[in-house]
């Protein structure tokens, strides 16, 4: 620790220099910098601290894959546990998600392979559908044909080469973060301060070792790749040379992030509102605002033709909004221009503007395509903010699920602890300030030279890196509070935002100035004694933890799920087709490869009403209509699972089979009220009936297995 001190001691000295090349703008601000670049020394030291930087970046990133996998392997016993359980442990879509890597590793030949993809008629019964246009699984396509051509069979079993790339993504993932924090601050010790953070506060960051191949474990390290190039992208000044390769750099990690989530759409929605504010507010380059734009287009659009025209890519609210931006500067072409009151009212105007082409060009996509694919989303979204109640089956199932509720409270305390949220509101509020202080300067539109000499000092505090972030920050934090499933995109960069804003030369000036207490030689003692204050801190208290953590072992324990994946693998044919819970039939399609009625990629209308239907096993519905739904799914076994009908977890009204019951129009079980339209059904709830043996079931149900947890019944072939 002593030698770290001492390098951020020197690195008081080189400041200057580390920006110098990329912003020279700000030689006046920081003479001793200027005088330093003038002498190979300073040059040599620039070097030094690049490098220094860059090792401790590459360091902390291989750490955390090492942390990550060790977690894991810790966790579930990983390396010991049979094969079986191992594909156990890929709960719910994770295991879907990870059969497509098995069945291209199995196929005969990689042509093989893909064409059982493009025409699998396994993963829904009676139906033949393409997953690589349903699904975002391409990088289970290339890593799979990655295995079979490098000379690793031999080493590596194929579970552990998947494993160890997600881990190995994690590096990416706090390598850019750590780069993000780096460029918006001008020093690294600010990058390390975010890649601590992101490591202590672990369980609110990732959960990749927990639900490995989820969409957003492949996806988030590109996205915060993409961050770090655009905040390159965003600093002034930069060489034409370097600004295309940056450009470069933008599109592909965009293309990779939308080629590997199906919720990216959403997520480069709010990213395009981020720029299209700071746009409004003049606060970044419009030039580069258009490119970004035309970038997103164009990533999602190559996605699409990878994914053969999916529809829902087509008709995303994204395309739609980054269009009409464009078509709305060329009728508007003056909205920047004139006195205050005058641009405020075209500012309006514009965005009215952009706000009904957005609505009408979307409408418009959709009704040409008849697209209907993504309707679930917008009810769960309307229902959650109020505008109406609903019975929809979707919506509620959604509703539900505390994944999709609003942040618990006890993230700020977990976040407070390591001083990482206290640190950031503190951050954001005076960025905050600064930014609606630049924006109102902006809109003012004196004379261009004269506004640029009033805002010296604040185009200081508020450059367009940094507007960026700060924006990014607002509107994923809003996203994070609303869903704290997608906590995980704000925590991350809250990481980058508190880090750089400790480290920040600009936010150190303002504080100190606004307390009458700025001196050169104080902000640059704040700026480094601060962090490295905060790191020692972080270290004292979370070492012995991360320790204990690391040193505390747990071996994977499900038999009774390990017991009917054995008896479906030898008891039933391999054309067999199997009914249940989305989560389970995952489970079953990977462990045993028979064929599904349904499962949990849930981004398709048929599969939702197709899932609704087969749920009627938990529903008060009668044992032939039951029968009738599933045979003509074609189905010949059904999997009953106590834990949902017996159900305890939710509380009344968000059990799934109260979701059932208010969607067929029943009064739910159990004390509480009923809305008064709701009436009680003729029928008894058919997964709990059908376990006393009654004739008018086992007429068309007949009992094959059951332990504990599971109850098979085999559907008789009646003519």
């Amino acid at each position: 620790m002593a030698d770290m001190m001492t390098t951020v001691r020197q690195r008081r000295v080189g400041k200057g220099t580390e920006g110098a090349e990329e912003q020279p703008s700000e030689k006046s601000v920081k003479p001793d910098g200027k005088i330093l670049s003038d002498h190979t020394g300073g040059k040599l030291w620039n070097i030094l601290s690049v490098t220094v930087g860059g090792i401790v970046a590459i360091s902390l990133g291989l750490l955390t894959s090492v942390y990550v996998a060790t977690l894991h392997e810790n966790d579930l016993w990983f390396s010991n546990i049979k094969e079986v359980e191992r594909e156990i442990s890929f709960r719910t879509e994770c295991g879907l998600y990870y059969s497509y890597y098995k069945q291209m590793i199995q196929a005969a030949s990689i042509q093989q392979g893909l064409h059982g993809l493009v025409y699998d008629n396994k993963t829904e019964s009676v139906r033949t559908i393409n997953i690589l246009e349903r699904m975002n699984v391409y990088q289970e396509v290339f890593l799979s044909i990655l295995y079979r051509i490098l000379p690793i069979q031999q080493y590596l079993e194929p579970v552990y080469f998947y494993i160890y790339t997600l881990f190995g993504l994690q590096a990416v993932y706090v390598i850019a973060l750590y780069v993000t924090s780096w460029l918006l601050s001008g020093t690294w010790l600010s990058g390390l301060l975010a890649a601590c953070w992101y490591i202590t506060n672990r369980i609110d960051t990732t959960r990749v070792e927990f639900t490995i191949p989820l969409r957003e474990n492949w996806a988030l390290p590109f996205f915060a790749v993409q961050i770090a190039a655009i905040t390159y992208l965003l600093r002034t000044n930069l060489q034409p040379a370097r600004e295309r390769l940056t450009f470069m750099a933008v599109f592909i990690a965009t293309f990779l992030f939308s080629l590997m989530w199906q919720f990216n759409q959403f997520m480069m929605l709010i990213q395009a509102l981020a720029l299209f504010v700071l746009d409004c507010f003049d606060l970044l380059p419009t030039a580069k605002v258009t490119w970004l734009y035309i970038i997103q287009i164009s990533g999602l659009l190559l996605v699409c033709v990878l994914q053969f025209f999916n529809s829902m890519i087509l008709g995303s609210l994204l395309i739609s909004f980054n269009t009409s931006v464009l078509i709305a500067r060329i009728i508007q072409k003056n909205v920047k221009k004139g006195p205050l009151l005058n641009r405020l009212g075209k500012l309006i105007l514009h965005v009215l503007l952009v706000l009904c082409l957005t609505l009408l060009i979307n409408k418009f996509i959709k009704k040409i395509l008849n697209l209907e694919s993504d309707e679930h989303i917008f009810k769960f979204l309307k229902a959650k903010f109020g505008f109406g109640a609903t019975r929809d089956f979707d919506a509620n199932l959604y509703l539900c699920e505390e994944a999709f509720g609003l942040l618990p409270l006890n993230t700020f305390s977990r976040l407070s602890d390591t001083l990482l949220f206290y640190i950031y509101v503190f951050v954001l509020l005076f960025m905050t300030v600064a930014a609606v202080i630049v924006a109102f300067r902006n809109l003012s539109g004196s004379n261009q030279v004269q506004l640029m000499e009033k805002m010296g000092e604040c185009t200081i505090t508020l450059k367009p890196d940094a507007a960026y972030s700060l924006i990014h920050t607002v509107l994923f934090g809003c996203l994070a509070l609303s869903t704290m499933r997608m906590k995980y995109l704000w925590t991350s960069h809250m990481c980058v935002f508190a880090s750089f804003g400790l480290c920040s030369t600009e936010v150190w000036k303002l504080v100190l100035k606004c307390i009458r207490l700025y001196t050169s030689q104080r902000m640059q003692v704040m700026k480094y004694s601060i962090p490295i204050i905060t790191l020692l801190y972080i270290s004292y208290k979370f070492w012995p933890g991360i320790m204990d953590e690391l040193s505390e072992l747990r071996e994977f324990y499900d038999p009774d799920t390990v017991e009917l994946m054995n008896w479906i693998k030898s008891n039933t044919p391999n054309t067999a087709v199997f009914a249940g819970s989305m989560q389970l039939l995952a489970g079953v399609k990977l462990c045993t490869g028979r064929t599904l009625t349904n499962h949990p990629h849930y981004e398709d209308k048929n599969l939702r009403e197709r899932t609704k239907q087969i749920y009627q096993i938990y529903a008060k519905r009668s044992p032939e209509d039951v029968y009738g739904i599933l045979r003509s799914f074609g189905t010949d076994y059904v999997i009953l699972e106590d834990s949902i009908c017996y159900e305890r977890r939710h509380s009344r009204g968000c059990r799934l089979r109260d979701l059932l019951d208010i969607a067929n129009g029943h009064i739910m079980d159990g004390l509480g009220e009923n809305e008064p339209d709701l009436k009680p059904s003729t029928y008894p709830r058919f997964c709990e009936e059908i376990k006393k043996n009654l004739p008018s079931y086992t007429t068309h149900f007949i009992r094959v297995f059951q332990n504990k947890t599971f109850h098979v019944y085999k559907l008789a072939k009646h003519k």
